[in-house]
Protein backbone atom coordinates (compact mmCIF):
# COMPACT_ATOMS: atom_id res chain seq x y z
CA UNK A 1 0.00 0.00 0.00
CA UNK A 2 1.45 3.33 -0.43
CA UNK A 3 2.36 5.80 1.80
CA UNK A 4 0.06 8.53 0.59
CA UNK A 5 -2.47 6.58 0.82
CA UNK A 6 -1.77 5.46 4.54
CA UNK A 7 -1.59 9.05 5.26
CA UNK A 8 -4.94 10.04 3.58
CA UNK A 9 -6.61 7.36 5.61
CA UNK A 10 -4.91 8.97 8.93
CA UNK A 11 -6.18 12.33 7.94
CA UNK A 12 -9.79 11.31 7.62
CA UNK A 13 -9.49 9.23 10.65
CA UNK A 14 -7.99 12.16 12.68
CA UNK A 15 -10.62 15.11 10.82
CA UNK A 16 -7.63 16.64 9.81
CA UNK A 17 -8.80 20.03 8.21
CA UNK A 18 -5.39 21.16 6.99
CA UNK A 19 -6.32 18.48 4.17
CA UNK A 20 -9.06 20.44 3.04
CA UNK A 21 -8.96 20.70 -1.11
CA UNK A 22 -6.05 18.96 -1.08
CA UNK A 23 -8.35 15.42 -1.54
CA UNK A 24 -11.36 13.99 -1.93
CA UNK A 25 -12.51 10.24 0.57
CA UNK A 26 -14.70 7.94 -1.75
CA UNK A 27 -16.39 4.89 -0.13
CA UNK A 28 -17.20 2.20 -2.46
CA UNK A 29 -19.53 0.24 -0.15
CA UNK A 30 -21.82 3.21 0.27
CA UNK A 31 -21.15 5.48 -3.21
CA UNK A 32 -20.69 8.61 -1.51
CA UNK A 33 -17.56 10.75 -1.25
CA UNK A 34 -16.58 13.15 1.66
CA UNK A 35 -14.34 15.75 2.98
CA UNK A 36 -10.97 14.80 5.05
CA UNK A 37 -12.88 16.33 7.42
CA UNK A 38 -15.99 14.39 7.25
CA UNK A 39 -17.75 13.31 11.03
CA UNK A 40 -19.58 10.42 9.44
CA UNK A 41 -18.19 6.90 11.03
CA UNK A 42 -15.61 5.74 9.15
CA UNK A 43 -14.76 3.22 6.23
CA UNK A 44 -12.32 0.76 6.28
CA UNK A 45 -9.45 1.78 4.39
CA UNK A 46 -9.64 -1.16 1.70
CA UNK A 47 -13.13 0.57 0.55
CA UNK A 48 -11.32 4.01 0.55
CA UNK A 49 -10.52 5.39 -2.88
CA UNK A 50 -9.13 8.77 -2.93
CA UNK A 51 -9.59 11.89 -5.33
CA UNK A 52 -8.27 15.29 -6.03
CA UNK A 53 -11.33 16.92 -7.25
CA UNK A 54 -14.98 16.50 -6.63
CA UNK A 55 -15.18 16.33 -10.53
CA UNK A 56 -13.41 12.59 -10.61
CA UNK A 57 -15.47 11.55 -7.90
CA UNK A 58 -18.65 12.74 -9.30
CA UNK A 59 -17.34 11.23 -12.95
CA UNK A 60 -16.67 8.20 -10.64
CA UNK A 61 -20.31 7.49 -9.56
CA UNK A 62 -20.03 8.61 -6.35
CA UNK A 63 -22.60 10.81 -4.39
CA UNK A 64 -22.18 14.02 -2.25
CA UNK A 65 -22.12 13.61 1.60
CA UNK A 66 -25.27 15.09 3.05
CA UNK A 67 -23.14 15.45 6.19
CA UNK A 68 -19.71 17.05 5.26
CA UNK A 69 -21.26 18.34 1.63
CA UNK A 70 -18.09 18.39 -0.39
CA UNK A 71 -19.26 20.28 -2.94
CA UNK A 72 -20.88 23.44 -0.63
CA UNK A 73 -18.15 26.44 -1.59
CA UNK A 74 -15.08 25.16 -1.57
CA UNK A 75 -12.96 28.00 -2.24
CA UNK A 76 -15.38 30.64 -0.58
CA UNK A 77 -14.26 34.19 -0.08
CA UNK A 78 -12.84 34.13 3.41
CA UNK A 79 -15.26 36.18 5.80
CA UNK A 80 -12.38 38.53 6.80
CA UNK A 81 -11.70 39.04 2.82
CA UNK A 82 -15.62 39.58 2.03
CA UNK A 83 -15.38 42.50 5.16
CA UNK A 84 -13.02 44.59 3.76
CA UNK A 85 -14.86 44.01 0.15
CA UNK A 86 -17.46 45.44 2.06
CA UNK A 87 -16.08 48.17 3.38
CA UNK A 88 -14.37 48.96 -0.05
CA UNK A 89 -17.99 48.89 -1.54
CA UNK A 90 -19.17 51.22 0.74
CA UNK A 91 -16.32 53.86 0.53
CA UNK A 92 -14.15 53.27 -2.72
CA UNK A 93 -12.14 56.34 -1.70
CA UNK A 94 -10.21 54.98 0.88
CA UNK A 95 -6.89 52.91 -0.04
CA UNK A 96 -5.97 49.75 2.36
CA UNK A 97 -2.60 49.59 2.99
CA UNK A 98 -1.11 47.02 5.10
CA UNK A 99 -1.21 49.03 8.63
CA UNK A 100 -5.42 49.39 7.74
CA UNK A 101 -4.77 45.35 6.98
CA UNK A 102 -3.40 44.38 10.20
CA UNK A 103 -5.65 46.71 12.62
CA UNK A 104 -8.34 44.28 10.91
CA UNK A 105 -6.24 40.85 12.13
CA UNK A 106 -5.06 39.81 9.08
CA UNK A 107 -1.32 39.09 7.54
CA UNK A 108 -0.93 41.46 4.00
CA UNK A 109 0.72 38.97 2.61
CA UNK A 110 -2.22 36.84 2.71
CA UNK A 111 -4.68 39.20 1.39
CA UNK A 112 -2.17 39.71 -1.37
CA UNK A 113 -1.99 35.99 -1.91
CA UNK A 114 -5.51 35.43 -2.20
CA UNK A 115 -6.10 38.06 -4.73
CA UNK A 116 -3.42 36.90 -6.75
CA UNK A 117 -4.39 33.01 -6.70
CA UNK A 118 -8.57 34.12 -6.95
CA UNK A 119 -8.33 37.28 -9.52
CA UNK A 120 -4.64 36.90 -10.86
CA UNK A 121 -3.86 41.00 -9.82
CA UNK A 122 -2.61 42.27 -6.80
CA UNK A 123 -4.59 43.72 -4.02
CA UNK A 124 -3.49 47.43 -4.05
CA UNK A 125 -4.33 47.01 -8.36
CA UNK A 126 -8.12 45.53 -7.66
CA UNK A 127 -8.69 48.66 -5.53
CA UNK A 128 -7.54 51.11 -8.13
CA UNK A 129 -10.03 49.08 -10.46
CA UNK A 130 -12.20 49.01 -8.55
CA UNK A 131 -11.99 53.39 -7.10
CA UNK A 132 -11.53 53.58 -11.46
CA UNK A 133 -15.08 51.93 -11.74
CA UNK A 134 -16.77 53.69 -8.83
CA UNK A 135 -15.45 57.11 -10.18
CA UNK A 136 -16.52 56.18 -13.92
CA UNK A 137 -20.13 55.79 -12.73
CA UNK A 138 -20.32 59.02 -10.64
CA UNK A 139 -19.37 60.80 -13.89
CA UNK A 140 -22.00 58.69 -16.00
CA UNK A 141 -24.50 59.87 -12.72
CA UNK A 142 -23.95 63.42 -13.84
CA UNK A 143 -21.39 64.14 -11.38
CA UNK A 144 -18.56 66.93 -12.63
CA UNK A 145 -15.39 65.32 -13.08
CA UNK A 146 -13.61 67.85 -10.50
CA UNK A 147 -15.52 66.99 -8.03
CA UNK A 148 -15.58 63.42 -8.74
CA UNK A 149 -11.51 62.89 -8.96
CA UNK A 150 -11.13 64.27 -6.11
CA UNK A 151 -13.57 63.09 -3.98
CA UNK A 152 -12.83 59.46 -5.27
CA UNK A 153 -9.15 60.13 -3.30
CA UNK A 154 -7.41 61.59 -6.75
CA UNK A 155 -4.35 63.62 -5.33
CA UNK A 156 -4.40 65.83 -9.09
CA UNK A 157 -6.59 65.88 -11.96
CA UNK A 158 -4.12 65.00 -14.26
CA UNK A 159 -2.99 61.93 -12.33
CA UNK A 160 -6.88 61.02 -12.16
CA UNK A 161 -7.00 61.44 -15.93
CA UNK A 162 -4.54 59.40 -17.01
CA UNK A 163 -5.43 56.38 -14.51
CA UNK A 164 -9.19 57.19 -16.46
CA UNK A 165 -7.95 56.98 -19.95
CA UNK A 166 -5.92 54.07 -19.29
CA UNK A 167 -8.69 51.66 -18.72
CA UNK A 168 -11.29 53.33 -20.36
CA UNK A 169 -9.04 54.87 -23.25
CA UNK A 170 -10.36 58.50 -23.36
CA UNK A 171 -10.23 61.18 -21.25
CA UNK A 172 -12.92 61.34 -17.97
CA UNK A 173 -14.74 64.38 -20.19
CA UNK A 174 -15.58 61.97 -23.20
CA UNK A 175 -16.99 59.12 -20.19
CA UNK A 176 -20.19 59.66 -20.57
CA UNK A 177 -20.16 57.97 -24.01
CA UNK A 178 -18.95 55.12 -22.50
CA UNK A 179 -20.23 51.82 -21.10
CA UNK A 180 -18.72 49.50 -18.81
CA UNK A 181 -19.61 46.16 -17.63
CA UNK A 182 -18.71 45.22 -13.96
CA UNK A 183 -17.10 41.53 -13.84
CA UNK A 184 -17.27 39.81 -10.47
CA UNK A 185 -15.74 36.28 -8.76
CA UNK A 186 -18.69 34.45 -7.86
CA UNK A 187 -18.39 30.73 -5.80
CA UNK A 188 -21.03 27.76 -6.94
CA UNK A 189 -20.99 23.99 -5.71
CA UNK A 190 -19.26 23.38 -8.74
CA UNK A 191 -16.59 25.70 -8.96
CA UNK A 192 -16.08 29.52 -9.21
CA UNK A 193 -17.75 31.75 -12.36
CA UNK A 194 -16.93 34.61 -13.43
CA UNK A 195 -19.99 37.08 -13.61
CA UNK A 196 -20.16 40.39 -15.93
CA UNK A 197 -23.29 42.81 -15.57
CA UNK A 198 -24.35 45.81 -17.61
CA UNK A 199 -26.82 48.49 -16.25
CA UNK A 200 -29.64 46.35 -18.53
CA UNK A 201 -29.11 43.22 -16.58
CA UNK A 202 -26.75 39.68 -16.66
CA UNK A 203 -24.54 39.30 -19.71
CA UNK A 204 -22.07 36.32 -18.46
CA UNK A 205 -22.28 33.96 -16.07
CA UNK A 206 -19.56 31.20 -16.44
CA UNK A 207 -17.15 28.75 -15.15
CA UNK A 208 -13.59 30.21 -14.94
CA UNK A 209 -12.25 26.69 -16.36
CA UNK A 210 -14.04 26.77 -19.52
CA UNK A 211 -11.66 27.38 -22.63
CA UNK A 212 -13.95 29.78 -24.48
CA UNK A 213 -14.05 32.41 -21.47
CA UNK A 214 -11.36 34.65 -22.92
CA UNK A 215 -13.28 34.50 -25.89
CA UNK A 216 -16.85 35.55 -24.86
CA UNK A 217 -15.31 37.71 -22.23
CA UNK A 218 -13.75 39.86 -25.91
CA UNK A 219 -17.50 38.82 -27.75
CA UNK A 220 -19.45 40.42 -24.82
CA UNK A 221 -16.96 43.42 -24.45
CA UNK A 222 -17.34 44.50 -28.59
CA UNK A 223 -20.64 43.74 -28.66
CA UNK A 224 -21.58 46.43 -25.74
CA UNK A 225 -19.00 48.66 -26.76
CA UNK A 226 -17.67 48.43 -23.49
CA UNK A 227 -14.58 47.74 -21.04
CA UNK A 228 -14.91 45.08 -18.61
CA UNK A 229 -13.83 46.25 -14.96
CA UNK A 230 -13.79 44.44 -11.28
CA UNK A 231 -16.88 46.33 -10.12
CA UNK A 232 -19.71 46.33 -7.86
CA UNK A 233 -23.54 45.72 -10.01
CA UNK A 234 -26.95 45.14 -7.88
CA UNK A 235 -27.44 42.29 -10.03
CA UNK A 236 -24.77 40.11 -8.58
CA UNK A 237 -26.87 40.44 -5.09
CA UNK A 238 -29.73 38.80 -6.85
CA UNK A 239 -27.60 36.51 -9.00
CA UNK A 240 -25.95 35.42 -6.01
CA UNK A 241 -28.98 34.91 -3.93
CA UNK A 242 -31.16 32.83 -6.71
CA UNK A 243 -27.86 30.39 -7.43
CA UNK A 244 -27.69 29.59 -3.59
CA UNK A 245 -31.51 28.48 -3.73
CA UNK A 246 -31.48 27.23 -6.75
CA UNK A 247 -28.35 24.65 -5.57
CA UNK A 248 -29.81 24.42 -2.24
CA UNK A 249 -32.92 22.83 -4.75
CA UNK A 250 -35.11 25.68 -3.44
CA UNK A 251 -35.96 27.44 -6.41
CA UNK A 252 -37.19 26.35 -10.27
CA UNK A 253 -36.73 29.67 -12.17
CA UNK A 254 -34.62 32.86 -12.38
CA UNK A 255 -35.61 36.06 -12.29
CA UNK A 256 -32.77 38.10 -12.53
CA UNK A 257 -32.30 40.22 -15.64
CA UNK A 258 -30.23 39.20 -18.85
CA UNK A 259 -28.91 41.34 -21.00
CA UNK A 260 -28.16 39.14 -24.16
CA UNK A 261 -26.45 40.77 -27.30
CA UNK A 262 -26.93 38.54 -30.09
CA UNK A 263 -28.53 37.79 -33.36
CA UNK A 264 -32.32 37.59 -33.87
CA UNK A 265 -32.09 33.50 -34.18
CA UNK A 266 -29.42 33.14 -31.52
CA UNK A 267 -31.65 35.03 -29.12
CA UNK A 268 -34.80 32.95 -30.13
CA UNK A 269 -32.87 29.84 -29.26
CA UNK A 270 -32.00 31.11 -25.74
CA UNK A 271 -35.18 31.94 -25.26
CA UNK A 272 -36.47 28.37 -25.86
CA UNK A 273 -33.73 27.22 -23.63
CA UNK A 274 -35.24 28.67 -20.90
CA UNK A 275 -38.70 27.43 -21.86
CA UNK A 276 -37.15 23.99 -20.77
CA UNK A 277 -38.58 23.70 -17.62
CA UNK A 278 -36.48 22.45 -14.09
CA UNK A 279 -36.25 19.10 -14.13
CA UNK A 280 -36.48 18.40 -17.65
CA UNK A 281 -34.66 17.61 -21.10
CA UNK A 282 -35.04 17.97 -24.28
CA UNK A 283 -33.57 16.85 -27.40
CA UNK A 284 -31.40 19.53 -29.96
CA UNK A 285 -34.01 18.20 -32.57
CA UNK A 286 -36.75 18.31 -30.21
CA UNK A 287 -35.05 22.21 -29.55
CA UNK A 288 -35.42 23.52 -33.13
CA UNK A 289 -39.16 21.75 -33.71
CA UNK A 290 -40.37 23.88 -30.96
CA UNK A 291 -38.95 27.10 -32.54
CA UNK A 292 -40.85 25.25 -35.64
CA UNK A 293 -36.55 24.84 -37.33
CA UNK A 294 -36.53 21.13 -37.71
CA UNK A 295 -34.34 21.42 -40.83
CA UNK A 296 -31.50 23.97 -38.13
CA UNK A 297 -30.99 21.36 -35.72
CA UNK A 298 -26.84 21.88 -36.26
CA UNK A 299 -27.84 26.04 -36.39
CA UNK A 300 -29.62 25.35 -32.75
CA UNK A 301 -26.92 23.65 -31.42
CA UNK A 302 -24.26 26.00 -32.49
CA UNK A 303 -26.54 29.03 -31.30
CA UNK A 304 -26.48 26.83 -28.25
CA UNK A 305 -22.86 27.03 -27.56
CA UNK A 306 -22.89 30.22 -28.21
CA UNK A 307 -24.90 30.81 -25.02
CA UNK A 308 -22.65 33.29 -22.22
CA UNK A 309 -25.16 32.60 -19.77
CA UNK A 310 -24.65 28.79 -17.73
CA UNK A 311 -26.98 27.42 -15.46
CA UNK A 312 -29.67 30.79 -15.92
CA UNK A 313 -30.21 30.18 -19.89
CA UNK A 314 -30.15 26.22 -18.72
CA UNK A 315 -28.26 24.33 -22.00
CA UNK A 316 -27.45 22.14 -19.37
CA UNK A 317 -31.00 20.39 -20.24
CA UNK A 318 -30.30 19.97 -23.59
CA UNK A 319 -28.91 16.10 -24.93
CA UNK A 320 -28.58 14.33 -27.54
CA UNK A 321 -31.46 12.22 -29.29
CA UNK A 322 -29.81 8.89 -27.76
CA UNK A 323 -29.85 10.53 -24.37
CA UNK A 324 -26.72 10.66 -24.11
CA UNK A 325 -25.28 13.59 -22.24
CA UNK A 326 -23.82 15.82 -25.21
CA UNK A 327 -21.19 18.79 -25.18
CA UNK A 328 -21.31 21.41 -22.43
CA UNK A 329 -19.02 24.61 -21.71
CA UNK A 330 -18.82 23.77 -18.84
CA UNK A 331 -17.80 19.88 -18.51
CA UNK A 332 -19.90 16.88 -19.09
CA UNK A 333 -19.72 16.45 -15.33
CA UNK A 334 -21.24 19.54 -14.04
CA UNK A 335 -24.32 18.73 -16.85
CA UNK A 336 -24.72 15.75 -14.87
CA UNK A 337 -24.91 17.08 -11.75
CA UNK A 338 -26.91 20.01 -12.49
CA UNK A 339 -29.60 17.55 -14.38
CA UNK A 340 -29.25 15.01 -11.42
CA UNK A 341 -29.72 18.15 -8.93
CA UNK A 342 -33.07 18.97 -10.84
CA UNK A 343 -34.24 15.54 -10.92
CA UNK A 344 -33.93 15.21 -7.04
CA UNK A 345 -35.83 18.13 -6.75
CA UNK A 346 -38.42 18.51 -9.13
CA UNK A 347 -41.08 17.03 -7.03
CA UNK A 348 -40.11 18.33 -3.43
CA UNK A 349 -40.16 21.65 -3.91
CA UNK A 350 -42.78 24.55 -4.40
CA UNK A 351 -41.71 26.54 -8.18
CA UNK A 352 -40.16 29.63 -6.38
CA UNK A 353 -39.86 32.37 -9.39
CA UNK A 354 -38.93 35.46 -7.47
Amino acid sequence: MELTKILMYKAIVEKDTSFEGVFFTAVKTTGIFCRPSCTARKPKIENVEFFETTKECVLKGYRPCKICDPLKKLHETPSEIQEILQELRDNPAFKFKDYDIRQRGIDPNKIRRWFLKNHGITFQAYQRMFKINSAFKRIQDGDRVTNTAYEMGYESLSGFGESFKNIFGVSPIKGKQQSVIDLKRIETPLGTMVACASSQGLCLLEFTDRRMLETELKSISRLLNATIIQGHNPFFEQLEMELDEYFEGRRTEFSVPLHTPGTAFQNKVWTSLRAISYGSTKSYKAQAESIKNPESVRAVANANGMNRIAILIPCHRVIGSDGRLTGYGGGVWRKKYLLELEQKYRNEITPRTS
